[in-house]
């Protein structure tokens, strides 16, 4: 049942000033907050639990308001002793995305009937109990950053100083601990859970929050974007083309565009990983002294895994960037493939452009999900709130600084992972990814899992799991059910008994 049991908290959020534009500076915004109770069914267990929406004041060091985040708690009801309960905040990334995938997609109660790596249905749009919640293993928060969902800077403070990784991640890391405070749960089992960008916030915000004396049990990291060196194709930076090469043997498997000997794509991309690292990153490093009698033989085994022809990898110096790569996979069939998720095709009306115009796998689930949060968030949560919610905001996106500590080089946010496991050796970290992404490809991952250091902690406390999906994996739903599966061992392995 989804029943409304009226308001609760802090004030009326009819009445509230932070529900006025972001321009309306006049009086200080209050805390919101709408509270309603009900079930879920998770694996065959009933879960009464009670779900409220609610923004938070984010303050400075004079008591002035900066920003309020708004949230979705979910707390599970009937229990014992709530304090000893785990509670997980989770983020999506972007940046400049709410928490809507992470919500209604994968581990909240409720879920978006979604099609699998196809087009769409239009409106309307059902949502239903989800199956595999993790709400009957932890309480879930999910949080939007500030420019997100409905959560805006306020006072003196401009949005823009929100947009930048420090910032950032401070500013979620003192939600995290208010959060704490007002519910009485400094002593639960913590955890963070992000996606795409959301994990290179999560690393950064679990070494915030232990600078600050809150131990984390674990981080949740699906389609990891920690080192952003392995995912930014630019000239001079070669890892991307070698980490990428596995995901894209495993797509051209997908489409067809290649045959795995004896059809066994786990050995094929156990042969890629291997390449990879090997003979095809000796060719890259050597740049234009490799000769060009071995320069043929490295175009012809990139051929052997894309599917892509040799002649063209010569052209591209042996380099295959990923918008190349979706656009030229399946040229001939005139369609252009996704990068969050390279299942999904699409026609482009582009046909002989180098670069396709839109990702269909981003462009496909965006009307549904946006459709459903605020559906849901208005209807069955009952929270009043007539501003737009950003579901996704590309003025936050394009905004973004991307300075991490001032440091030279690409923001590489696994040091701040590495520095919080050597110092709380207990954290523990799982990384999920898919293997049609390409936006977060999983042999990107496996190496910066492979850096976070040699200490035999690290090694231990790391877990990983590949999916045959893409960015989004829970909306496949083998994938989903076997995520929820190794999430379940996760927690249990990071809860102490």
């Amino acid at each position: 049942m989804h029943e409304n049991c009226g308001m609760a908290q802090d004030s009326d959020t009819k009445d509230s000033d932070d529900s006025k534009s972001d321009s309306d500076k006049k009086s200080p915004p209050k805390e919101t907050s709408h509270t309603t109770e009900h079930e879920v069914s998770i694996r065959g267990a009933r879960i009464p639990y009670t779900a409220t929406a609610a923004t938070l004041i984010l303050r400075d060091a004079e008591d002035e308001p900066q920003a309020s985040i708004f949230h979705v708690s979910y707390l599970r009801g009937e229990v014992a002793d709530a304090a000893a309960r785990p509670v997980t905040f989770a983020f999506n990334g972007g940046p400049g995305s709410s928490a809507m995938w992470l919500h209604l997609g994968c581990l909240g109660p409720r879920r978006l009937m979604m099609s699998d790596a196809a087009a769409p249905l239009p409106p309307p749009y059902s949502i239903v109990d989800n199956e595999h919640s993790l709400l009957d293993i932890t309480d879930l928060v999910f949080v939007d950053p500030v420019g997100t969902g409905y959560s805006r800077a306020h006072g003196k403070t401009k949005a823009k100083e929100f947009y930048e990784i420090k910032r950032d991640a401070s500013s979620l890391a003192e939600f995290i601990q208010t959060w704490l405070t007002k519910h009485n749960r400094w002593t639960s089992p913590k955890f963070l859970a992000g996606e795409s960008y959301g994990t290179t916030r999560a690393a950064a915000i679990a070494d915030e929050l232990l600078q600050a004396g809150v131990v984390m049990n674990g981080s949740v990291m699906i389609s990891n974007a920690m080192h952003l060196g392995t995912l930014v194709f630019e000239t001079g930076n070669d890892l991307p083309h070698v980490l990428y090469l596995p995901s894209y043997a495993a797509v051209a498997a997908y489409h067809g565009a290649v045959k795995p000997p004896g059809g066994d794509l786990e050995s094929f991309l156990k042969e890629a990983r291997a390449y990879a690292i090997g003979d095809y990153a000796r060719a890259l490093l050597q740049g234009n002294q490799l000769p060009a009698e071995e320069r043929t033989q490295v175009a012809l085994k990139l051929s052997y895994f894309t599917g892509l022809s040799a002649a063209w990898l010569e052209r591209a110096d042996l380099r295959i960037e990923i918008g190349r790569f979706t656009k030229e996979l399946l040229r001939e069939r005139s369609q252009v493939i996704g990068r969050l998720d390279a299942r999904y095709i699409g026609t482009d009306p582009d046909h002989v452009g180098e670069l396709p115009m839109e990702d269909p796998s981003y462009i496909q689930p965006l009307g549904p999900y946006t459709a459903t949060v605020n559906q849901y968030l208005r209807q069955e949560l009952g929270y009043p709130d007539t501003r737009r919610y950003e579901a996704i905001s590309l003025k936050v996106n394009e905004s973004w600084s991307w300075a991490d500590d001032k440091r030279m080089g690409y923001p590489n946010t696994a040091e701040h992972l590495r520095r919080s496991m050597l110092m709380n050796p207990h954290l523990k970290v799982f990384f999920a990814n898919g293997m049609y992404d390409l936006a977060t490809p999983f042999f990107a991952t496996e190496y910066t899992a492979s850096h976070l250091g040699r200490e035999e902690h690290i090694r231990a406390n790391v877990y990983q799991a590949t999916y045959p999906a893409g960015h989004m994996m829970y909306v496949h739903p083998p994938s989903m059910e076997r995520l929820r599966d190794d999430l379940e061992r996760f927690y249990r392995a990071a809860i102490p008994a």
